[in-house]
């Protein structure tokens, strides 16, 4: 004979795979529509990036024919010169143009008698995408202003090295791997607010639906150990949870591979290991997710104030992930014991490639599993109260 929490199983995983609202929120709308905007987005941004790097920089600039030489040099580095607008400073904040150079009257003058010769850079800096546009300007002119600085200390008997008195050499410890983790950085994020919105239908549905519908009430008359259903509830909500997590895995798995970031020296590894290992840190975040949903929707009374208050809920597990991107630390050993920040801290570690240790992994699978259990009990404890069959 099967057990009675196998039968709520069952009974409450067909009701809600015949409702079509349920199926696409959980199992297609969270679960593909994250990895599909995540990619599109960043590869996206990637693409651009990559596109403005490599193509000529258009300048406008005006006195152009003050610095000879310099717009020689320019032009030796991939910048085309165009000619400037009348009113720079108008078109720039028209947006018309989103960099100008101007070469005062007294350039020329000061270059020749060796003093520091002005030039003007006008862009708005408010612009996001002119950030690109102007560093690619400015390190071409500090590396014109530095040659020249070296051939002015030379014609004068002086080592250049004089005015170096660091010799900085960039020692940099990042793999393709690991630079690639920071475009991933929003993973973790986004697979922990999946579980979450993948059982909040269901818990919705099996709690407060059915007391809406008055159908719970049945459903507790019966001769089996209240327990015995809540388990089942619970079974049925980390399943969809748990289903939605591997949808999304795979659907990163299929999609992150596409996003063009070869040009960009990165290098995105997220493979079926690479996937298995995030869904081993990730899966005990769905009982936590469906205890704590059904314990909000057991307080409920009706269908849409569950959904109210559960869509409040959704902002606390994105806190950790958002203060760890805003601020990000060193992983401590209290990290991997806290629910939602050993997640993030984990996942981020995977997608990164770096190591992470067997006590780690064990320190985030038990205290996740611990808080998703006193949950659980205390929805026992609730299930066991008259009232809850009651909807007034």
């Amino acid at each position: 004979m099967k057990p009675a929490w196998w039968t709520v199983f069952r009974k409450e995983v067909t009701e809600n795979l015949r409702d079509r609202r349920t199926v696409i929120n959980s199992l297609v709308y969270g679960p593909l529509f994250g990895p599909f905007l995540f990619v599109v987005l960043i590869g996206f941004v990637v693409s651009q990036a990559g596109d403005r790097a490599e193509r000529p920089l258009e300048l406008p600039v005006a006195g152009a024919e003050l610095a000879p030489n310099l717009m020689a040099f320019l032009r030796q580095n991939n910048i085309v010169i165009e000619q400037a607008p009348e009113d720079p400073e108008q078109a720039v904040r028209d947006q018309d143009q989103e960099l100008v150079l101007r070469v005062p009257a007294e350039y020329a003058e000061r270059w020749r008698e060796g003093r520091s010769a002005p030039l003007e850079l006008i862009y708005d800096q408010s612009r996001q995408f002119t950030q690109q546009s102007v560093l690619r300007l400015t390190r071409v002119l500090d590396g014109y202003g530095g040659l020249h600085a070296a051939l002015r200390i030379s014609a004068r008997g002086v080592n250049p090295e004089v005015m170096r008195p660091l010799a900085i050499v960039d020692r940099d410890q990042s793999s393709a791997q690991s630079r690639a983790g920071m475009l991933l950085a929003f993973l973790p994020y986004m697979l922990i607010i999946g579980a979450f919105v993948a059982g909040m239908y269901l818990a919705i549905d099996t709690t407060a639906g059915e007391r809406e519908r008055q159908s719970l009430e049945a459903l507790l008359i019966n001769p089996v150990p209240r327990s015995q259903i809540l388990i089942g509830k619970l079974a049925a909500t980390t399943a969809f949870a748990l289903t939605a997590l591997a949808l999304s895995l795979l659907a990163f798995l299929i999609a992150l591979p596409l996003m063009p970031v070869g040009q960009t020296g990165l290098d995105i590894q997220f493979n079926v290991t690479t996937a298995a290992w995030a869904m081993l840190a990730i899966a005990p975040l769905a009982l936590l997710a469906a205890s704590s949903e059904t314990l909000v929707a057991a307080f409920s009374k009706s269908f849409r104030e569950a959904q109210t208050w559960l869509g409040m809920m959704m902002v606390l597990p994105a806190i950790p992930a958002v203060v760890l991107l805003l601020n990000p630390v060193k992983p401590t050993a209290w990290m991997y014991w806290t629910p939602l920040v050993s997640q993030h801290v984990v996942l981020n570690q995977i997608v990164r490639g770096e190591l992470v240790a067997g006590w780690q992994f064990a320190a985030s699978i038990v205290g996740t599993l611990a808080l998703g259990l006193f949950l659980a009990w205390l929805c026992i404890r609730i299930y066991h109260r008259e009232r809850l069959a009651i909807s007034v």
